[in-house]
């Protein structure tokens, strides 16, 4: 019967701390995007980033080599 004043107090502290730890995932928006994850193992990171390459302006000195390439003469 004695072990049951131990028992009680730990169970309520587990509990609390559960609680606790839900509440703060919750506010954190650990939970917020639960799909993503799931789905990232069927797509190749290859492709976002040259995709994100794509997507980002040449640098000016890549716009100078250009256009500096196609101002100079062509031999024939």
């Amino acid at each position: 019967m004695s072990i049951i004043y131990v028992l009680i107090p730990i169970a309520v502290l587990l509990t609390a701390i559960g609680l606790y730890l839900f509440f703060w995932a919750v506010k954190t928006e650990q939970f917020d995007d639960l799909e993503k994850q799931g789905l990232s193992i069927l797509f190749d990171e290859n492709d976002e980033q040259t995709a994100n390459k794509e997507k980002q302006p040449e640098s000016t000195s890549e716009k100078n080599k250009n256009t500096t390439a196609s101002n100079q003469p062509k031999d024939h």
